[in-house]
């Protein structure tokens, strides 16, 4: 009796409700003592002990399903499996959180802005070439895509473009391609990159090494930049956004809204929006997008063999995005008339500013004069941009 009035009968009634809340506090504990991206992987770790805390019938991811003339509340994994994310109203508080955040696509392009608020566009301004090297780490997005074609077909064309974004290491682009192409691994995709972000100074510094020669990691790079002017910080957001929407519409959401972002931060007048931009608004979006992600991971649709699967399809990808960067650095230096350090095309992955800093450490490590940080940020910049083009062309071929 005891069990059935309270949530101990329901919960108990199935194994993978007890491992999720394990799972859970596992990602709480990596956010909060290994401090590995602690602004996500604590309100995901939160909305994954929440959504796994389930009551009859109902539960924090609940959806109200038509019924003959009435509505009737049905678990999140029954609304996927049984009405395939169609015609549902969302009942509990994760699921009005993510259908009206994710599902409507409002946190991902706002969380762009923000970062397009924190962000300083000079050094791809001061060294355009770096674009290309932001480009060169998307290699990986499409090889990881062609492997999910292979081992997961059953998800489909879309299910594999949304896991070889992960390549990019952008979370939000990762979930915004997941939830247009297929929003039934959004919660695994989601987990994914961002647990590979946080995983930057980990997986980033073995493949460096293996790429590049000691001498060739010696390189020097002199650490001052052009100077960039006012006028061009603010010319570039606005024909940047401008080339790329119409070259490739369905980027608009994303780039639009990280080029306004930056255009707060580089017209110097609008400083209270940009601050406003890059602090509180961010932050409750971050909060949000967190605690809707926790709200994916539901037992009975994270427990799966394709789960396990995205995870490892998703480290290939982001470790062969880190590969070809170098090694596009690599060419590029052997018809550059001045050197490029190979290190710096690691950070054409858009793991932004975490990239940067590895290759700083390392040029530092192996050149003391080195100070690569600034060089570094190019391809970075360049890898957000270029993960979010990369997102339109799947969104217009497969959307």
């Amino acid at each position: 009796m005891f069990g059935l009035e309270t949530g101990f009968g329901e919960f108990f009634s199935y194994w993978g409700y007890p491992v999720m809340v394990v799972i859970g506090i596992v990602l709480i504990y990596l956010g909060i003592s290994k401090k590995m991206e602690p602004l996500l992987l604590v309100p995901i770790g939160l909305g994954v002990i929440l959504v796994n805390l389930p009551w009859p019938g109902g539960g924090l991811m609940s959806y109200a399903v038509p019924v003959g003339a009435e509505h009737q509340i049905v678990p999140y994994h029954v609304y996927v499996q049984d009405y395939g994310m169609t015609g549902g109203i969302p009942e509990g508080l994760l699921a009005k959180i993510f259908y009206y955040g994710l599902t409507w696509e409002i946190i991902p392009p706002m969380i762009f802005l923000g970062l397009g608020a924190m962000t300083d566009f000079s050094p791809v301004i001061a060294n355009p070439k770096t674009l290309i090297l932001g480009a060169g780490a998307q290699f990986g997005v499409y090889l990881a895509m062609i492997l999910a074609l292979l081992i997961v077909p059953h998800l489909g064309i879309g299910g594999a473009a949304a896991i070889g974004i992960i390549g990019g290491a952008d979370g939000p682009t990762s979930i915004y391609l997941a939830n247009r192409l297929k929003p039934e691994i959004l919660g695994p995709v989601a987990v994914a990159a961002y647990t590979y972000m946080a995983l930057v100074p980990i997986i980033q510094p073995p493949i460096i090494k293996l790429l590049t020669t000691k001498k060739q990691r010696k390189i020097y790079m002199k650490p001052q930049l052009r100077e960039v002017s006012t006028r061009e910080k603010i010319i570039f957001p606005i024909m940047a956004a401008i080339i790329i929407i119409l070259l490739v519409p369905a980027s608009a959401p994303l780039v639009g809204s990280f080029m306004f972002g930056n255009l707060l931060l580089a017209s110097g007048v609008t400083d209270r929006l940009a601050k406003t931009a890059s602090s509180s608004f961010i932050d409750i979006l971050t909060i949000l997008l967190g605690i809707a992600v926790g709200g994916q991971m539901v037992a009975q649709i994270f427990l799966q063999g394709q789960t396990l699967a995205i995870f490892g399809l998703g480290v290939v990808a982001f470790m062969a995005s880190t590969a070809f960067g170098v090694i596009l650095a690599q060419i590029m230096n052997l018809v550059s008339k001045t050197p490029i350090n190979p290190m710096i095309g690691a950070a054409g992955v858009s793991a932004v500013p975490m990239a940067s800093r590895v290759v700083q450490r390392m040029g530092q490590k192996e050149n003391p004069r080195n100070f690569l940080l600034m060089h570094a940020m190019g391809p970075n910049i360049a890898g957000v941009i270029g993960t979010a083009v990369a997102a339109g062309v799947f969104i217009s071929l497969l959307g």
